[in-house]
C-alpha cells in the first residue's frame, strides 16, 4: 500500500514524531491526483484523444477519472442556455501558476472556450457589453465548476458581471 490519508504519520504540535500503533489500513488508501490535461490539438490518433478511466472506490462506488479532455458543457446564466464547447486553454488558476502553464483542468480554474456555440444568443439586448465583446471575438472566459478528476467531465459556467471584471483585471497584469 502506498499513499495513505492517515494521521499516524503526522507530527505532534511540538514536532515530536509519534510512534506507530498499527499497520496501514485499506480504508486509509489514497491515489495519485488525476491532473486532467487539456488536449489543445485534436487528432484522430487513439492515444491522443480524450481519455477517461473508471476506478472502483470504497463502498463499490465508481469514479470516472478524466485524464485528457478537449470539450466541456458550459452554462450561460443570464441567457438561460447551455452548450458543449471546445476548451481552448487554461488562463488562470488561483492555486498554482504551474497548473496554468501545463494546461491542467481542475475545479475553479478559468478557461477560454470557443464562442461559436453561443453566437445565437447575440440577439438579446439585455446582455452585458463585456460578454458581447468576447462572443464577437473568438473566445469567452468561463470557470470550471465540476471536478474533472472525480466526475470525468469539465462542466462550468460563463463568467459575467463583477466576477468577469475581477478575472479580466487579474489577466491584464
Amino acid at each position: 500500500m502506498g499513499i495513505t490519508h492517515d494521521k499516524m504519520y503526522k507530527k505532534s504540535k511540538t514536532g515530536a514524531v509519534q510512534g506507530k500503533w498499527h499497520k496501514k489500513r485499506k480504508y486509509n488508501l489514497g491515489r495519485q491526483p488525476a491532473n486532467t490535461k487539456l488536449i489543445v490539438k485534436v487528432t484522430s490518433k487513439k492515444n491522443e484523444g480524450p481519455k477517461i478511466s473508471t476506478i472502483r472506490c470504497r463502498g463499490g462506488n465508481i469514479k470516472r477519472r478524466a485524464l485528457r479532455l478537449s470539450h466541456g458543457s458550459f452554462a450561460w446564466g443570464s441567457a438561460d442556455i447551455s452548450h458543449k464547447a471546445r476548451i481552448v486553454q487554461v488562463v488562470y488558476n488561483s492555486t498554482s501558476n504551474e497548473l496554468v502553464r501545463t494546461n491542467t483542468l481542475v475545479k475553479g480554474c478559468v478557461v477560454q472556450i470557443d464562442s461559436s456555440p453561443f453566437k445565437d444568443a447575440l440577439s438579446n439586448d439585455k446582455l452585458d457589453k463585456n460578454i458581447l465583446d468576447q462572443i464577437r471575438g473568438d473566445h469567452i472566459l468561463a470557470r470550471i465548476s465540476s471536478r474533472p478528476g472525480q466526475v470525468g467531465t469539465a462542466d462550468g459556467y460563463i463568467l459575467e458581471g463583477p466576477e468577469l471584471l475581477f478575472y479580466q483585471k487579474k489577466l491584464a497584469k
